[in-house]
């Protein structure tokens, strides 16, 4: 678990005891003056603050914040759960499309908006270096951008219409707001800017595992730029995915295999949040390196065996983010997939909850060993997010090539692509249809907080509305709702040319 990203951050002994409150004030990162000459050292100070970021998305700005669980919740793949519906109040009325500009998640709007800052600040720094090799230099701007186009694309994905910066601010530390098709353009300089001109190797090496690569890079653009329906780069994407393909860097690993600690920067991982346990605190709202997200998926006070794996390693939670009852029928029979991806445990071996289906998130449960941390264990799991794995490549390609109608330079065919992903999964060949490759993208993404944004762009969102009162949803998605209210608080600070915007609807 040495991984680069904790050694660079020891390296540097960064520590984020305090955050303003002010999204676009972040507290400095190193001892580099703002704008002053930058050695190695203090770019790297500011890169390794740029990654913990990631590390902060189950946890941090004392709100839970999980990214994938959030994006999960917009789904028809998880209910809430929890103690009741006003446990984590926010939560449940994201998951019903009922928010407003006093109920939204603005603990993932300061965490990601701190990105942005931090990334920035490695940028400045890169601009300023003394005495550091022009390649290495590339490198840490490839990575910062990188990073940059990351964060940015999580706060377009769930608000569209955002302040955006790219200089040091100065007081009051506003920002424009730009469209989402402004932010759309800005990301993509951004990503191609870290994939031309071979900055970053296609793959990292395993002293450098956490690390961008060139293929991170190419699978953020695909979801960039397939997420905002953008056909005139769609033949761009595929080609990326089938030099992602063709490098024969990346092989599809034992599906089991992937979610265990021996799993992590596997031959499948492309891109990783390397979580370890140890760091994180309730009254420290932006230190450490350990997730919170196993245990807030994991069934309250269990105590017994998964039936459909058998293993006796899983532990308890809270019991948030129960898996509807009929994601066990998206499953074919003898597909390893399932067992992987779902617990079930039999009533009476754990406390039910709000929204109780007897089924429960696997790849990020809690499990035996996976938490040492001397003090608050309940936030310090060492389970790894995985961010992009090599199966999205091939059902990008497998999408693009079918659903819209691009053309493969090398032969590759959506078949060979989705037949690759069922064969490692156990399971026969398939036609490689539009509704096929929709359908094994949910079954190989699931609990991976994907099936939201699938949805929403593919124009499915009519399988969002529902009116299930036994488990007490009763929600109905349009157009307004694309997009979350931003948050009040930044509203009212704001004023003059920089007064912000409430997105429609809200």
């Amino acid at each position: 678990m040495n991984k680069y990203i904790k050694t660079l951050f020891l390296a540097v002994l960064i520590g984020f005891t305090a955050c303003s409150d002010e999204f676009l004030t972040v507290e400095p990162t190193s001892s580099q003056e703002a704008g002053g000459d930058a050695t190695e050292g203090a770019i790297l100070s500011n890169l390794g603050s740029a990654y913990q970021i990631l590390l902060f998305d189950s946890y941090a700005d004392f709100q839970y914040n999980s990214v994938t669980f959030m994006s999960d919740l917009l789904s028809d793949d998880v209910y809430k759960g929890g103690g009741s519906a006003g446990d984590q109040q926010v939560l449940y009325n994201m998951s019903q499309y009922n928010l407003n500009g006093d109920l939204t998640a603005g603990g993932l709007w300061n965490i990601y908006y701190a990105g942005l800052s931090r990334c920035n600040g490695v940028i400045l720094a890169c601009e300023n270096a003394v005495g550091v090799d022009e390649d290495k230099l590339n490198q840490f701007k490839a990575e910062a951008r990188f990073l940059r186009a990351y964060y940015v694309h999580w706060l377009w994905k769930f608000w569209g219409n955002i302040p955006y910066f790219e200089e040091e601010l100065e007081a009051p530390y506003f920002a424009p707001q730009f469209t989402a098709d402004q932010i759309y353009a800005e990301l993509i300089e951004d990503v191609n800017f870290a994939i031309e001109g071979d900055k970053l190797p296609l793959q990292t090496s395993a002293v450098d595992d956490g690390r961008a690569s060139k293929a991170a890079a190419m699978m953020l653009k695909a979801r960039i730029v397939m997420y905002q329906k953008d056909q005139s780069k769609y033949a761009e994407v595929l080609a990326d995915m089938e030099e992602i393909y063709n490098s024969g860097e990346f092989q599809l690993a034992d599906y089991a295999s992937i979610w265990d600690r021996a799993g992590e920067f596997g031959s499948g991982s492309i891109f990783e949040a390397n979580h370890l346990a140890e760091g994180k605190d309730w009254d420290a709202a932006w230190t450490g390196y350990g997730t919170n997200l196993p245990t807030f998926i994991s069934p309250n006070e269990l105590t017994g065996t998964d039936l459909l794996s058998g293993s006796t390693e899983y532990q308890g939670g809270w019991g948030f983010g129960p898996a509807r009852t009929e994601i066990v029928d998206i499953y074919e029979a003898g597909d390893t997939r399932l067992a992987a991806s779902v617990n079930q445990f039999e009533a009476g071996t754990y406390t039910a909850r709000f929204q109780n289906t007897g089924y429960f998130m696997a790849k990020y449960a809690a499990r035996e060993e996976y938490n040492d941390a001397p003090y608050t264990a309940d936030l310090n799991y060492e389970n790894n997010v995985r961010i992009f794995r090599y199966s999205e490549a091939l059902l990008n390609a497998a999408e693009l090539i079918v659903v819209h109608g691009q053309a493969a330079t090398s032969g590759l065919t959506a078949e060979t692509c989705l037949d690759a992903v069922r064969t490692r999964a156990g399971v026969a060949s398939i036609p490689a249809t539009a509704e096929n490759i929709k359908l094994e993208r949910r079954r190989e993404f699931f609990g991976e907080g994907m099936r939201y944004w699938d949805l929403v762009r593919w124009g499915d969102t009519a399988l969002l509305n529902e009116s299930i009162p036994e488990f007490s949803s009763e929600r109905t998605w349009d157009e307004t709702r694309k997009y979350f209210p931003i948050p009040q608080s930044e509203i009212d600070r704001t004023y003059g040319e920089f007064k912000l915007v409430q997105n429609p609807g809200y």
